[in-house]
């Protein structure tokens, strides 16, 4: 059912120092700062030869990521992103798995333009799990 890794996000609560650590320390291709106002974050995409990297600073207090900088002060690893063939078909199978989809259960869609769904961390390790549609 899963694909490839698409990214790992972090989140941040200076994303310009984030990006410059990235960027001048390592030496990594970065795209442009974006405001994701309906997720309620800035993103910066650092891009690899494999993978991405997503960066993300709160916009705003009532973000999430404002929240998890809260119980996480020094940032740290938010999410997984993976890709699917069809989002809808891998929501129906993991749900009948008993996989719980946060949110209303429908893909909303993410800093890729993509259909994307979250699920919750407790049925997955302790990681939160983006799906993304390839």
């Amino acid at each position: 059912m899963i694909g490839r890794l698409n990214h790992v996000a972090i989140a941040v609560s200076d994303i310009d120092a984030a990006t410059a650590v990235y960027r001048d320390t390592l030496g990594a291709e970065v795209s442009a700062k974006v405001a994701q106002t309906e997720h309620g974050v800035t993103t910066v995409f650092i891009n690899l030869p494999n993978t991405k990297i997503e960066l993300l600073e709160p916009l705003g207090a009532g973000s999430p990521i404002a929240r998890f900088l809260e119980k996480n002060p020094t940032g740290g690893i938010h999410h997984v992103c993976y890709e699917v063939e069809d989002i809808l078909a891998a929501r129906d199978q993991l749900v009948a798995r008993g996989a719980r989809v946060l949110g209303d259960g429908e893909p909303k869609i993410g800093a890729h333009g993509k259909p994307v769904l979250f699920l919750h961390p407790k049925d997955f390790l302790g990681t939160l799990t983006e799906l993304e549609q390839a």
